[in-house]
């Protein structure tokens, strides 16, 4: 087995976690099958991640970071603000039916997480991550698009978490594309009703009088 940098491993087990866990749910995998999945040995498991805890957060961490990377490549102002918020949607919607059985885990990470004992925390940090992921992307696009908000940013990124959470679960269980495409158009509405748009800039002073001609002399 080639020696790579610890970070490097962890990755390499992180997204192995993923598929395994998708794969089979969370509670019949084990670090054995994570090994087997990564194809390295079980000591490397325990080398890179001191406990499950531990390899559980690195899997929510990376679950997120799938999809916030396309989002914020979609969020590119390119046009209203309207059609730039609708754009970071749908890129969030492609990622959720591209890999349906990817964001499924991420329900069944929290339930797990909420029903063994030490493992609560586990399921918070989850949908901290998710409403700070929301406040960075929030931000990013004030940065770029310069209007104001009628709600706090933490508010509002509670509120898209919540949103996209529930309308995630509800396709997961329903599969009604157009149902949850409609919605999206609907949360975008509503996005846009707590945005203030970005005040003019102060007016250019008008240019000086032209002076008058000289007259000829004489």
């Amino acid at each position: 087995m080639a020696r790579r940098p610890l970070a490097e491993r962890r990755r390499q087990l992180t997204e192995a976690a993923i598929r395994a866990m998708t794969r089979d749910g969370v509670p019949a995998t084990t670090t054995r099958s994570i090994a087997a999945e990564a194809g390295v040995s079980l000591s490397v498991v325990h080398y890179c991640f001191d406990s499950k805890q531990a390899l559980l957060e690195s899997v929510i961490e990376a679950i997120t970071e799938h999809y916030t990377g396309v989002v914020k490549e979609a969020i590119r102002p390119a046009g209203s603000l309207r059609e730039t918020v609708r754009a970071g949607f749908q890129a969030y919607w492609d990622h959720v039916s591209a890999r349906p059985g990817e964001h499924l885990l991420t329900y069944e990470l929290t339930q797990y997480a909420l029903r063994r004992p030490g493992f609560g925390h586990l399921a918070r940090r989850q949908y901290e991550l998710y409403t700070a992921t929301y406040a960075e992307l929030i931000e990013q696009l004030r940065a770029d698009m310069g209007f104001g908000l009628r709600v706090p940013v933490p508010l509002l990124a509670r509120y898209l978490a919540a949103m996209t959470d529930g309308l995630t679960l509800n396709f997961l269980v329903l599969g009604d594309a157009d149902a949850a495409a409609e919605m999206l158009d609907a949360v975008t509405e509503q996005v846009l009703a707590m945005t203030v748009p970005a005040a003019p800039g102060p007016a250019a002073a008008p240019p000086p009088p032209a002076s008058p001609p000289c007259a000829p002399s004489r």
